[in-house]
């Protein structure tokens, strides 16, 4: 599953191995190591609509002959499991981040 992005997109469309179009919302950007990842979450998933947990993807961003950028499936487990780490320590910095803004408002 691959797709070209555009640096200014916040929905990305991937299309499937069926030609079947999905549409995704681009949450984050991740540097890991040298590569680059993107965190998605599905839009046209009724389930994910309905679940606030819902689903997200991580690929691999990487660049084709064209200098263009596209997503890219992570094969390898260890790959995979160092990028998951680096997501979850990112929502984690958020959580505090917010938790820090949260308490600071209410000193005011």
């Amino acid at each position: 599953m691959s797709e070209f992005i555009d640096d200014e997109c916040e929905v990305i469309v991937l299309t499937d191995e069926e030609g079947t179009d999905h549409e995704f919302e681009l949450i984050e950007l991740l540097e890991v190591g040298d590569r680059e990842y993107a965190v998605l979450a599905p839009l046209d998933d009724e389930e994910a609509k309905d679940d606030d947990e819902g689903e997200a993807i991580i690929l691999r961003v990487e660049t084709n002959e064209n200098g263009e950028r596209i997503f890219s499936d992570i094969d390898d487990d260890e790959e995979w499991e160092e990028v998951a780490s680096a997501w979850e320590s990112s929502l984690e910095e958020d959580y505090e981040d917010d938790e820090d803004l949260d308490e600071d408002e209410d000193e005011d």
